[in-house]
């Protein structure tokens, strides 16, 4: 849908705005997740420099967004250097 339908239809139906907002909210959203998700240390863009990027992150990198009784800084290493 063009901008210009989107406006004149919620100058028509002024009760179409806030479905248009979190129409707009959600999709914002959804995208900024899907960055985050691409941007993770599981997700290889380049194989030839970096095939297998997740052996470089430490056993105390973060991986979670929220990490509720998990102390990363105190946390071991339980296998060997590849």
């Amino acid at each position: 849908m063009p901008i210009r339908t989107v406006i004149t239809h919620a100058k028509k139906h002024p009760g179409l705005i806030p479905q248009f907002f979190f129409l707009v909210l959600g999709m914002a959203g959804a995208s900024c997740y899907l960055i985050r998700l691409a941007k993770g240390p599981h997700v290889s863009w380049n194989r030839k420099n970096n095939p297998e990027p997740w052996n470089t992150y430490g056993p105390n990198y973060q991986y979670k967004l929220v990490a509720v009784n998990t102390d990363y800084k105190a946390l071991k290493k339980e296998g060997p250097d590849f």
